[in-house]
């Protein structure tokens, strides 16, 4: 079956939704939307032995073998089903259908789980819905996949403000202070250390092993993962190989981002020794 949607038709619709015209918008995606799905019910059926996604990039595929540890054979559908689920999802929200909005944007994690910011998004609908369970479970497992700083903020942000509503405000404090070295400035972060501030300052005492041995005894990881730092890393080091300079600075700016320049020298040494290695058995 051929497909019956492109980037391209999805982009057009998006001016629409740019431009604040959610009626005709609407309408697009609502095409797309059922014209995608016919295909995805002949093309796309999972197996035991297949899986499809639609990621958007060769770092989203690898660090998905990497994190998931999926060993299906992955196959990349034609058109980005993420960002269309994702776009009926943003229509959704401005219309004030909530539970059409989280369905949505269910299937956009689905067709790509790498992508936190749609994790991220889901979980306030949650919220928004009352499941607050579920918008924590979100939030926390955008910290094994995120490969920005920002991103992975943005959960510990929403995690603290859970602690503080649990009156565990030593596990607050741990998320707030993971926030504020990932992304100072970002508002979610600022308002977690301004509620802090506020109704619990006994905290800011507490050293860095006592909050972060809380966050550990509740799962909370107490720093981004390196399996994600390593993935862009690698896929810096080919973007170097091939010449894209932009790309390779890019990936490694965000690994950076997430764990640090000394973290990432130390990632940067094994991946270059592991390579050397690897090249020297082949020989």
């Amino acid at each position: 079956m051929e497909t019956p949607i492109s980037e391209q038709d999805i982009e057009y619709a998006e001016t629409y939704l740019a431009a604040g015209d959610i009626s005709t918008a609407s309408q697009m995606l609502e095409r797309y939307l059922e014209l995608a799905e016919e295909y995805i019910a002949e093309e796309c059926q999972a197996t035991d032995e297949v899986q499809y996604f639609s990621f958007q990039d060769s770092f989203e595929r690898l660090c998905y073998a990497r994190v998931e540890h999926d060993p299906r054979r992955i196959v990349a559908v034609p058109a980005p089903f993420d960002r269309l689920y994702s776009d009926v999802a943003y229509v959704c929200i401005q219309q004030q259908d909530y539970e059409r909005a989280r369905d949505a944007l269910i299937q956009a994690v689905r067709w790509n789980p790498m992508n936190c910011k749609y994790r991220l998004d889901l979980a306030e609908i949650f919220r928004a819905l009352g499941d607050i369970q579920e918008w924590a479970a979100l939030s926390n497992s955008v910290l094994e996949r995120a490969s920005d700083g920002r991103v992975a903020a943005r959960a510990y942000s929403n995690l603290g403000q859970l602690f503080i509503d649990q009156d565990n405000a030593v596990a607050a404090s741990g998320c707030a202070r993971l926030a504020v070295r990932l992304a100072p400035a970002d508002a979610r972060t600022v308002a977690l250390m301004d509620r802090l501030a506020k109704e619990h300052p006994e905290v800011a005492k507490d050293s860095d092993d006592h909050v972060m041995g809380e966050l550990s005894i509740r799962g909370i990881p107490t720093s981004p993962s390196a399996d994600v730092a390593i993935c862009l890393l690698i896929c810096a080091s080919d973007a170097a190989t091939a010449g894209d300079r932009a790309q390779a600075a890019e990936y490694t700016a965000r690994a950076n981002g997430l764990i640090g320049k000394e973290a990432c020298s130390a990632l940067i040494k094994m991946i270059r020794e592991a390579d050397n290695e690897g090249g020297a058995d082949a020989q």
